[in-house]
C-alpha cells in the first residue's frame, strides 16, 4: 500500500528531468558563501505536515539555498519566515519558523507542498517539469483524503492544481481568488510570499494572514 513515507522516499530519489538534476546538484556542490559549512540536500524535495490535514499548501518549487539545502519544502529561505510566521497566527504551525528539519516544527491540519520537487535555474520550472512531477502531486492528494483547501501560493501553482482538478472555467489567478474544485475542495489564491513581493510591498504580512484565515474557515464548513 502507498503511504506519505513511501511517497516521500520516491520523491527524494527521482532523476528524471536532466535539467533540475544538474541545477540541484550543482547548487548543492557550489554553495552559497553563508552557508559555505552546510550540507546540501541537493535532491528533490518532499511535502510534509500533518497526515489528517485539511489544508494543503501548494508552493512553485524548491528554492535554491533554502529547501535544496535543508531538505523541507519552504525552509531556511525568506519565504518560509513569511509562510510560517502566517501559518502560526492562524493556528496551522507551532512555531512562527523553519529554519531546519529539526527544529521542532509541526503543522496542524496543514500540509505544505510544491508543484515541483526540485530547486529550478531563475526559480523557473518548465511545463513538462512540472507535468513530470504530476505524479507525485495525484498520490500526495490521494493520500491527504480530508483535505477541503488548496491554498495556491502564486500562478504557477494556481495553475498546477486547475489542471490536476480540471477547473474549468478557470478564474483569472488573483490574491484570495477561489475555485471552487471537485469534491467540495476549493482553490484559494494567494501571491507567492517570495522577496520580490514582500519586499515591494505587493504581499503584506495582513494579506497574506487573511489568506489563511479565510483557508481556516473554509475548512471548517461542511462538505458538499
Amino acid at each position: 500500500m502507498d503511504s506519505l513515507v513511501q511517497l516521500g522516499a520516491d520523491i527524494a530519489e527521482c532523476r528524471n528531468c536532466p535539467r533540475l538534476v544538474a541545477w540541484r546538484e550543482q547548487v548543492a556542490v557550489e554553495k552559497r558563501a553563508a552557508y559555505r559549512d552546510h550540507t546540501y540536500w541537493g535532491r528533490p524535495v518532499p511535502g510534509f505536515g500533518d497526515p489528517k490535514a485539511r489544508i494543503m499548501v501548494l508552493g512553485l518549487a524548491p528554492a535554491a539555498h533554502g529547501a535544496n539545502r535543508t531538505g523541507r519544502v519552504f525552509t531556511g529561505d525568506r519565504s518560509g519566515d513569511w509562510l510560517f510566521r502566517s501559518m502560526h497566527t492562524a493556528g496551522l504551525a507551532n512555531q512562527p519558523t523553519s529554519v531546519a528539519v529539526d527544529d521542532g516544527l509541526r503543522l496542524k491540519g496543514a500540509w505544505v507542498s510544491a508543484a515541483v520537487r526540485c530547486a529550478p535555474p531563475d526559480n523557473t520550472p518548465l511545463p513538462e517539469e512540472r507535468d513530470a512531477c504530476r505524479p507525485f502531486l495525484q498520490r500526495e492528494l490521494s493520500l491527504l483524503p480530508r483535505l477541503k483547501v488548496v491554498v495556491c501560493l502564486g500562478g504557477f501553482a494556481y495553475q498546477a492544481a486547475c489542471s490536476e482538478f480540471g477547473v474549468r472555467p478557470r478564474p483569472k489567478f488573483g490574491h484570495l481568488v477561489e475555485a471552487p474544485a471537485p469534491n467540495g475542495l476549493t482553490l484559494l489564491c494567494s501571491f507567492h510570499p517570495s522577496q520580490q513581493n514582500t519586499f515591494t510591498g505587493r504581499l503584506t504580512e495582513p494579506m497574506l494572514d487573511a489568506v489563511f484565515h479565510r483557508a481556516v474557515t473554509l475548512a471548517r464548513s461542511p462538505r458538499t
